[in-house]
């Protein structure tokens, strides 16, 4: 039987072709850096707010998550409060590069709000981007819609649609939502799509039974990655699923690794009061990976590397 110990020669060949494939198998399994893309409604986000050292400490923690986060709820005409952001975003990590997009100030009374993308320039870019044409003034927010590149060579570009609903019209709404998908697949040529924001879909604002009736839950391709139920409210007293991510398009599906609501003050050891400052929503994120799961090739792989492992070897004593 041969020598087994570290000076017996055999034991080493083995250690290296069983370190070599956990090298391996790691970075097949692992190695893939995830791209997370948010949707954040921020609660009438004011430079008066974010002036606030507490409140900018945790928005900006919560921006660094996202490689694209779409901020729902600005109120402000001039842009200083996503400037400033930016600039909190650098000085917590100078390597990376940050840069914005944002819609005009959308509403039908005097209160308005914007829709803001943030996104690392260093990892994404914008190829196109437009505000619907709510000729019909279906929305109370229409939305405004961004097309960015994606790090992958399976799907190397996605469009993103946020919402955010008045909860008196929230049917009406996501039911429009249906129309916005359409015409950018016909604008663009893709259904590479996902629709994000407060869409209100839950609760008071929509029943289980009318949430399954709308055309984005009954017309085939939509998949819904925040489960009813999961709660991305900040108040105790409340549980509603109010913010939702919907991905449409068999590349965006195929790349999909996660997707949940971020519990801030839990994650930031925040009382229900200090959270309650920031926001009462959580941010809800969904991660996608560079490449598409593939088992069998990995399972192939290892295979191959098991059959590479020395056979001659007796049983360790």
């Amino acid at each position: 039987m041969g020598s087994l110990d570290s000076s017996g020669g055999t034991l080493q060949p083995y250690a290296a072709m069983c370190g070599l494939a956990v090298l391996l198998f790691i970075f097949l399994t692992g190695g893939t850096e995830a791209f997370r893309i948010c949707a954040f409604n921020a609660q009438r986000l004011t430079l008066a707010k974010v002036a606030r050292e507490e409140v900018i400490d945790a928005l900006v923690r919560i921006l660094a998550r996202c490689d694209i986060m779409v901020l729902q709820e600005v109120v402000d005409s001039s842009n200083t409060t996503i400037s400033l952001l930016l600039r909190e975003l650098k000085r917590l990590d100078s390597a990376r590069h940050y840069s914005f997009l944002n819609s005009s100030l959308l509403g039908r009374s005097t209160y308005k709000e914007k829709y803001v993308f943030i996104y690392r320039s260093d990892k994404t870019q914008v190829l196109n981007s437009y505000q619907y044409d709510d000729s019909d003034d279906l929305f109370a927010r229409e939305p405004f819609v961004a097309q960015f590149t994606l790090p992958s060579k399976i799907l190397p570009s996605v469009v993103l649609v946020p919402l955010h609903t008045t909860p008196k019209d929230v049917e009406k709404e996501l039911n429009a939502l249906y129309d916005v998908f359409l015409d950018v697949s016909q604008r663009w040529q893709s259904k590479e799509v996902i629709l994000l924001g407060d869409f209100n879909a839950d609760c008071a604002s929509l029943t289980k039974k009318r949430l399954n009736q709308l055309l984005l839950r009954t017309e085939a391709g939509f998949h819904w990655v925040i489960p009813d139920g999961e709660d991305t409210t900040v108040r105790a007293s409340t549980n509603c699923t109010y913010d939702r991510i919907v991905l449409h398009g068999q590349g965006c599906q195929s790349l999909l690794q996660a997707a949940a609501a971020f519990d801030f003050p839990r994650s930031f050891q925040l009382t229900e009061e200090e959270a309650l400052s920031i926001s009462d929503h959580y941010p809800v994120e969904v991660e996608l990976n560079r490449e598409a799961h593939s088992v069998q090739p990995l399972c192939l792989t290892m295979l191959l590397l098991l059959a590479l492992l020395p056979t001659h070897l007796g049983p360790v004593a």
